[in-house]
């Protein structure tokens, strides 16, 4: 026999070792290994599935962000066209009212001014009486100092009275 070439005895031995250590794994090693292994595999399986259910649920949520960012802007815009119209109608308004509120003060000014104007007319049509009967007292102080001239204008206004 040679180093290479195995005994019958020893082919024997190893045979039955290994036939008994299939045996033993058989009976109590086979079983648990197996099950581990399915249990392995059905923790991943689960654990895949949970993932495809959280990308979907993600997928969703970002939709629902999507629209509810969408439906804000929206409101954003109603929100800010409304205070622009609110805002255009108070301009409006303020203008409406500053022009009457101006229209009417330039008709008190107009009146104001047609009633300076009247009272500074008669004024001037007072004092112009006024002078006027002064410079007639003048001239006819001038011209009636002498008694010949007296007697003329007596006689002049008896004349147009007696005409008329």
């Amino acid at each position: 026999m040679g180093i290479i070439e195995p005994g019958i005895g020893l082919l024997f031995w190893m045979t039955l070792t290994f036939v008994i250590l299939l045996f033993l794994l058989a009976k109590f090693a086979w079983k648990p290994i197996v099950n581990a292994v399915n249990d392995r595999e059905t923790s991943i399986q689960d654990a895949l599935n949970q993932a495809v259910l959280a990308k979907k649920e993600m997928e969703i949520l970002k939709a629902d962000n999507e629209r509810i960012i969408r439906e804000a802007k929206i409101e954003r815009d109603a929100i800010l066209k409304e205070a622009r119209e609110i805002r255009d109608k108070i301009v409006g308004e303020a203008k409406d009212v500053a022009k009457v509120e101006g229209d009417k003060m330039i008709e008190a000014a107009k009146q104001t001014i047609n009633a300076e104007k009247n009272a500074a007319m008669a004024d001037i049509k007072t004092q112009i009486g006024t002078l006027s009967v002064n410079i007639a007292e003048s001239i006819l102080k001038q011209k009636l100092d002498n008694s010949e001239a007296q007697n003329e204008l007596v006689q002049n206004y008896l004349n147009k009275s007696n005409l008329n």
